[in-house]
């Protein structure tokens, strides 16, 4: 038997990327490290190389799959061309920006999923409001807008699409409609 060496980031995203697949199609509390290396033919204390745990495995999956959506949110967040006003009315919302085919998105929405979506819901906003929060204190040093604390700021914009984006009972429309209405409220107050 032949081994394969591969750089240790492509190890470990292939790692991540089967143990999504199995988590979609067993379930995160029926697939077991043992069987992440066995669909990749590796040594089990491989997996444990990159990760301690299954837990350590997850946490990484939420982590890569957050900034992956943030990627996708950076070019008009850091578009110095456009105003904050412009940024929110062009800017996709939340539900937009995921892949729904993906097994990342399965594993996240899929049916009892809920408490996953929701760890993958906060580390978003730990990732957006630092980065939000440096674009407000650039609107403000350009005069665009008036905030006394830009981190604030960020974090109300942020963590207050909560309640609206882990709601059942809306649409995604009407998710984005919401949030960007507000958010251009709030934006009228600085």
């Amino acid at each position: 038997m032949t081994r394969i060496t591969k750089e240790p980031e492509e190890r470990k995203q292939e790692i991540l990327d089967a143990a999504m697949k199995l988590f979609s199609e067993k379930g995160y509390d029926k697939t077991s490290i043992s069987d992440i290396a066995e669909s990749l033919k590796i040594a089990q204390g491989l997996c444990y190389r990159y990760f301690p745990s299954k837990e350590a495995l997850f946490e990484a999956a939420i982590d890569h799959y957050a900034d992956m959506q943030v990627s996708k949110m950076l070019p008009i967040l850091c578009d110095g061309s456009k105003t904050p006003r412009e940024k929110i009315l062009c800017s996709p919302a939340y539900p937009q920006i995921e892949s729904e085919g993906s097994d990342y998105y399965r594993v996240f929405h899929g049916e009892g999923s809920r408490p996953f979506h929701d760890r993958l819901s906060l580390r978003l906003c730990e990732k957006l409001t630092p980065l939000l929060a440096k674009q407000l204190q650039n609107a403000q040093e350009a005069g665009e807008i008036h905030v006394d604390d830009a981190r604030t700021a960020a974090s109300f914009f942020i963590y207050g699409q909560l309640g609206i984006l882990l709601s059942h009972d809306l649409a995604p429309e009407e998710k984005s409609r919401r949030i960007r209405q507000f958010q251009l409220k709030m934006l009228e107050l600085f």
